[in-house]
């Protein structure tokens, strides 16, 4: 799944305005002008459309958690960063919309991909664990749509 089309399906689930997404990016230290978010927001082959890298999403990503949750504490430890995979995106918005296992499970089953809590525990675990699952285009998209039918009924 581009980053570009999980912008827009998290813009949506989320029902971010262009000014609220504008602050987003600059709470993430990347200024972005609206125009700019359009271009991020345009359908792969269509002319204006440019595509948002990983750094930029990654931005988006802990702009969000730090608006919802709130600055770690001062003797948390700062985990390392690894690659923006689905796992990761799909990591950091459990963070942000505060998410137990339940809630995702239902966002899941919201989006036509029931799972197990064992498979979506295998989701946040480290790659390389025995238990770990990779988490594919079509689950983020799944869990993504659930979101959206959650948040917007």
């Amino acid at each position: 799944m581009n980053n570009n089309d999980v912008l827009r399906r998290l813009r949506y689930a989320l029902n971010l305005s262009d000014v609220a997404l504008v602050q987003l990016f600059a709470d993430g230290g990347v200024p972005a002008a609206p125009e700019q978010i359009w271009a991020w927001m345009g359908r792969e082959g269509e002319p204006d459309t440019r595509e948002l890298t990983e750094d930029t999403l990654e931005a988006l990503l802990d702009a969000l958690v730090l608006q919802r949750r709130g600055p770690p504490p001062p003797h948390a430890k700062v985990p390392p960063t690894e690659p923006l995979t689905n796992n990761a995106i799909l990591k950091k918005l459990r963070v942000a919309l505060t998410l137990r296992d339940e809630a995702m499970l239902e966002l899941f089953a919201l989006g036509g991909h029931p799972l197990s809590k064992a498979e979506l525990g295998g989701l946040f675990r480290q790659r390389g664990h025995l238990h770990y699952r990779d988490c594919g285009n079509q689950l983020l998209r799944a869990f993504l749509a659930g979101l959206a039918k959650k948040q917007r009924g």
